[in-house]
């Protein structure tokens, strides 16, 4: 097939003249209902605000909101007296509606956090302002203008249902919305998208605290105006260095995209499940069918961008109506329409599920798509680190989360590559992600993003991600044990008998016991880390099976990630210089995949993809003692610190609420229990009323009484 190749758009300087029209008409309809734009002198006001209770010594509390669009939620973000930021808190209103991504208004989340602010002795007047995870006026302007640009095609097509005129409608209601919830009139900002994400991560990061320049990159699917945008971040917070000019111009749409109809998953569900299958594929760039023809997709520009091939990528004028153009069908075949996916995060009939055969082919696209996706990412960032002589790289927006490509950037930039790059002796680029990079931060973003931008700066590193939600109260535990009729106890004590109730975890893991555990305040983002997961035995090969066939019924091609204690860890994987700082806190949030050891391979099978590769999370005693407690109890019992983490779900969100947990058992029923653990450390057993006698993968009898505590336990009706 001959090279064809169009950049940019077919009408730019109209598609301009539209977007220049449109702003201002949609920035003056966003005031008129209380929203106003970052630079307006309202939100001057409010930044002098802010900056004189800072030198009074006064703290001031700020609101996150992502009001519409996808994964909406509310954070509290508090500026002390000494100008440090400190997260109160960011619920994602997917957890308490169990719709994944959901893109309602966050009613429930809103009510959470007047929770917050009543534990802060605080309510509704003291909270300075309210900040939206996006500038929709501009967002606006930019959608007028895609839409001229290649008239008449996104008109025929219509527009993403992830982020539309509806979300924007919806959006410009958030002040009135917001008086609703709170009683009282509270001034609304508008946010940069991308710098909430740089913003975000450059504030948690552990490089926030010295002064010293740090890089960070925000890629996604798309901002107001741009797909792609680098940020300096230094003592004086975040600066734009850069922005790709085009919202076409975006990994996160040509991931996102391809992966779903090849994939056969909705977008937003379909990256990750994408990536798991590319380790399947074959990951020579000359022996892989695909990828030199797919390569054709992005052209990589001199000055470190990158520009999509239109000729290709059908989506730029007609959308998801018509994603490939003839010569990108020529080359993966037929895109899967909207009624051919499956939808896995819709409440599943989980007796019904039925995966796409697994075939040569298919893989090999993934891992196609996956190396594109990695030359395009190493490409921009060698660039920036090169311009700039930076050693220190954040990585932020929804493309953070592709653990894969992060590893590879780990080892591109060793210690070597980086003295080539800056022409002296300097160590391996230092790397560091958040838990939550995606959408569902745009809440945290938006509020710490104001808040540098009025003199605040980042408080103490991130030290943990449980600030989802509010711990439940053991009568709730008991109350949704018994209301959904299955059987429990109370088993310890998670506070003052961790370790006794630890070991019982891990005895149960070790004779291949899969056991939900369920405690405090869950995670942010769309990890599970300790507080809304599944555990299981990771020395067991069967364990992968077991799990993805008959516990959350998902496709083979999808990997177990382990949990591991800091102590286990260089033993078992490869952990990267670059990921070295602060004690490899770079790994506490699964984020980024580490190279397996050969002896992981033989102790942990369960654990290692098929491209010897682990999404690893290394697991603090001070942060998550209960969870700690039981990999330490893993050691004794099967010889490695070790255990099988997935999040605790079904076909649905990440798990909120107690109701939530114990429906997953329900569902779930080769789960052989679930250990729930009360805000005042109450820990309960709760399990199907059918015991099941142990079955071929499992050595012995699980949580069986030659195990319980000394005690006797109660069950409270």
């Amino acid at each position: 097939m001959g090279r064809k190749l169009r950049i940019g758009p077919l009408v730019p300087g109209l598609g301009g003249v539209a977007d220049r029209a449109a702003r201002p008409l949609l920035r003056a309809a966003f005031a008129a209902r209380g929203t106003v734009g970052p630079d307006s002198a309202a939100a001057g006001g409010l930044a002098g605000r802010l900056r004189t209770a800072m030198d009074r010594g006064e703290r001031s509390l700020l609101l996150g909101i992502l009001p519409a669009g996808h994964n909406t939620g509310v954070s509290i973000v508090e500026v002390d007296g000494d100008g440090r930021m400190v997260l109160h808190g960011s619920d994602e209103e997917e957890r308490f509606t169990a719709e994944k991504h959901c893109d309602a208004f966050p009613v429930r989340a809103l009510d959470v956090a007047r929770r917050r602010l009543d534990a802060l002795g605080a309510g509704p007047q003291d909270v300075l302002c309210a900040l939206t995870a996006w500038d929709y006026a501009v967002l606006g302007g930019t959608m007028a203008r895609c839409t001229i640009e290649e008239f008449p095609g996104p008109l025929v097509f219509g527009a993403p249902e992830e982020m539309n005129h509806r979300h924007m409608l919806a959006a410009s209601g958030t002040a009135g919305r917001l008086r609703e919830a709170f009683g009282r009139d509270i001034p609304v900002v508008g946010v940069d998208h991308h710098e909430g994400h740089a913003a975000l991560g450059w504030s948690l990061s552990p490089f926030a605290q010295d002064g010293r320049t740090t890089l960070v990159t925000v890629i996604d699917g798309y901002g107001e105006s741009s797909a792609v945008s680098l940020y300096l971040a230094d003592g004086t917070g975040v600066r734009l260095l850069r922005r790709f000019p085009s919202l076409v111009d975006s990994l996160g749409l040509l991931y996102g995209l391809i992966s779903s109809t090849q994939g056969g998953w909705p977008m937003l569900s379909s990256e990750g499940r994408y990536m798991g299958a590319a380790a399947w594929g074959e990951q020579d760039r000359l022996a892989n069918p695909y990828y030199r023809l797919l390569r054709q997709i992005v052209w990589l520009t001199p000055d470190g961008e990158f520009r999509i091939n239109r000729a290709l990528a059908g989506w730029a004028r007609y959308g998801k109506g018509r994603p490939y153009t003839a010569e990108l069908e020529r080359i993966l075949g037929p895109a899967l329409t909207r009624d051919q996916l499956w939808h896995p995060d819709a409440v599943l009939d989980v007796d019904a599920v039925a995966h796409a055969e697994i075939t040569e082919d298919r893989v090999d696209k993934a891992a196609a798509l996956q190396m594109v996706f990695e030359d395009c990412l190493l490409h921009v960032i060698e660039h920036a680190v090169r311009s700039t002589g930076v050693e220190r790289l954040v990585l932020s927006g929804g493309t953070a989360l592709n653990c894969v490509a992060s590893l590879k950037l780990l080892e591109h930039f060793d210690g070597p590559r980086m003295t080539r790059l800056h022409g002296r002796a300097c160590g391996p680029l230092a790397i560091w992600a958040p838990p939550v990079p995606s959408d569902a931060g745009g809440p945290i973003g938006a509020a710490m993003a104001f808040g540098l931008r009025a003199g605040g700066r980042p408080g103490e590193r991130l030290r943990h991600a449980f600030h989802c939600g509010i711990a439940p109260t053991s009568a709730a535990i008991e109350r949704a044990a018994s209301a959904a009729d299955l059987e429990w106890r109370e088993v310890g004590d998670a506070a003052d008998g961790v370790d006794a109730l630890a070991d019982r975890i891990a005895r149960t893991l070790a004779a291949d016991g899969v056991l939900g555990l369920f405690q405090g305040a869950a995670e942010i983002g769309p990890r599970a880390l300790g507080h809304r997961s599944i555990l299981a035995n990771p020395t067991n090969p069967d364990t992968l099976a077991v799990i993805n066939d008959r516990v959350k019924r998902r496709e083979r091609v999808r990997p177990l990630a382990p949990m591991v204690t800091h102590r286990a860890a260089p033993a078992l994987f490869e952990l990267a210089e670059g990921a070295a700082t602060a004690d490899h806190c770079a790994y506490d949030w699964m984020v980024l995949a580490a190279r397996a050891r050969q002896g992981a391979r033989r102790s942990v099978p369960a654990v290692v993809h098929r491209d010897g590769t682990s999404r690893i999370q290394i697991v603090r005693p001070l942060e998550d003692p209960l969870t700690f407690a039981t990999l330490e109890a893993m050691g004794r019992h099967v010889g490695v610190e070790v255990a099988v983490n997935t999040s605790l779900n079904v076909g649905s969100p990440i798990v909120q609420t107690p109701e939530q947990a114990v429906e997953v058992l329900r569902r779930a029923t080769a789960m052989d229990g679930l250990v729930m653990v009360g805000d005042d450390g109450r820990a309960f057993l709760v399990q199907h009323r059918d015991r099941r006698p142990p079955d071929e993968h499992r050595r012995a009898g699980i949580w069986d009484d030659a195990s319980t505590p000394d005690h006797e336990p109660s069950r409270r009706a």
